[in-house]
């Protein structure tokens, strides 16, 4: 019987009288929607070209972080109905978590993978997503400073084959702020921008940044700064 079943459903799909699958093209079509529509949202899944990868991926996993969603990389029905909502929020603007301290300050959520400056009436003067190593460096305050001996600032820090431009230490006794390493052999990020706000990444401890938001911190640390990791 099971055969005979297998068998009529097997002869009906050849005949064009069950429908096939989403093809190729479509199933493309509907990952370049998505890849547009995080595009506009400011999320970053690169070109729209109907491929899904690692780039798309990071940019859903900030979106998700964004409004509070599983950060799973997957487009469950929750998250696609939130993406495409009409009051979908950007992933690039961010409130300040609760519980961050008062004044001006550096703020980081390792949940969200984001970093936050904020200035002496409370404002956001800067954020950007950060990647960093939860296994290091713990939830708590910590300030801007000299640890084991070591400078508070290094403009141009290495360690081992990489630099780490506009270091900023903040806890012991290694960890601080710095754009993500470079390659001294070809001056080249280890890794890029777009896993920047994703935990598709790891440090070794420290905050990685994007040029632009590790030397807003450089300029924003000349003076002794609360930092406060939620």
């Amino acid at each position: 019987m099971l055969r005979t079943l297998v068998i009529g459903v097997v002869a009906a799909a050849l005949l064009g009288l069950v429908a096939p699958g989403p093809s190729y093209a479509a199933r493309s079509h509907g990952v370049a929607t998505l890849q547009k529509r995080l595009n506009a949202l400011h999320c970053d899944a690169g070109p729209a070209d109907g491929r899904w990868g690692d780039h798309t991926r990071s940019a859903l996993i900030r979106f998700q972080s964004r409004v509070g969603l599983r950060q799973t990389g997957k487009v469950g029905a929750r998250t696609r109905k939130r993406v495409y909502a009409d009051d979908a929020p950007r992933c690039d603007v961010r409130r300040l978590p609760r519980g961050s301290g008062h004044g001006r300050r550096i703020v980081i959520s390792q949940h969200q993978n984001w970093v936050w400056l904020v200035g002496s009436k409370g404002q956001v003067v800067a954020q950007g997503g950060m990647v960093d190593n939860t296994d290091v460096l713990k939830r708590g305050a910590y300030g801007v400073g000299s640890y084991c001996g070591r400078p508070t600032r290094v403009k141009l820090n290495q360690s081992g084959a990489v630099w780490m431009d506009d270091f900023v230490r903040f806890a012991p006794c290694g960890v601080g702020f710095h754009r993500i390493p470079r390659y001294k052999s070809t001056g080249k990020q280890m890794h890029a921008d777009w896993l920047l706000g994703t935990d598709l990444a790891r440090s070794h401890g420290c905050i990685r940044l994007s040029k632009r938001l590790s030397k807003r911190i450089w300029d924003f640390t000349t003076r002794p700064t609360p930092v406060r990791v939620v």
